[in-house]
């Protein structure tokens, strides 16, 4: 079966971007980067809620024509060329979406992760995450927090609807400033 990893940058005040949406705070070093890649190369599927998706649709389809950054002129590639599964009741799709899940997520995800290739990469958002969490559908929790309070915005996890008991697996100080914890559900 395949699994779910959900990898996530949060504030130390566990927020996953500031009061007004703002995602200006994250530092994408060559250890984060280097990290985020790893998982990259365990995944062959995408998946994003409607509010992660339209921040990425807006950046990454020619996001080599907006900065040199390292990591961006890494991740663009991959992006493109990955399908990529929006969960959405209102959305339709776009040219780069390559299936919308719009209702049944339990059965929807538990299809997917029963059909054949590689593992699947929920990549930051909080109300799908919350959703699969509830569902006991996410398999790996891949949290960084960066050496920031924002003070508001939206929660890492927001009002769970019961105890989730993780197991710490791995830690690691990447970049000299940013530890990045990988949990599972502790069963």
């Amino acid at each position: 079966m395949r699994k779910i990893i959900y990898w996530v940058h949060t504030s130390v005040d566990g927020f996953i971007d500031g009061p007004n949406g703002e995602f200006d705070w994250t530092t994408m070093g060559p250890g984060l980067s280097a990290y985020s890649e790893s998982l990259d190369q365990r995944v062959d599927t995408l998946l994003f809620g409607r509010p992660v998706w339209e921040m990425m649709v807006g950046f990454w389809p020619d996001a080599e024509s907006m900065t040199d950054d390292p990591h961006v002129t890494a991740f663009a590639p991959f992006w493109r060329a990955t399908p990529k599964i929006v969960f959405s009741r209102t959305f339709e799709g776009d040219a780069w979406t390559s299936r919308v899940i719009s209702d049944n997520l339990r059965d929807e995800v538990l299809a997917l992760k029963a059909e054949p290739g590689a593992d699947l990469l929920l990549t930051g958002g909080a109300s799908l995450a919350a959703a699969l969490t509830d569902h006991g559908l996410i398999d790996e929790y891949h949290v960084a927090v960066h050496p920031v309070v924002l003070g508001g915005g939206r929660r890492l996890f927001a009002e769970p609807k019961q105890r989730l008991n993780l197991r710490t697996v791995a830690s690691t100080l990447v970049d000299g400033a940013v530890p990045v914890t990988h949990y599972e559900p502790s069963v």
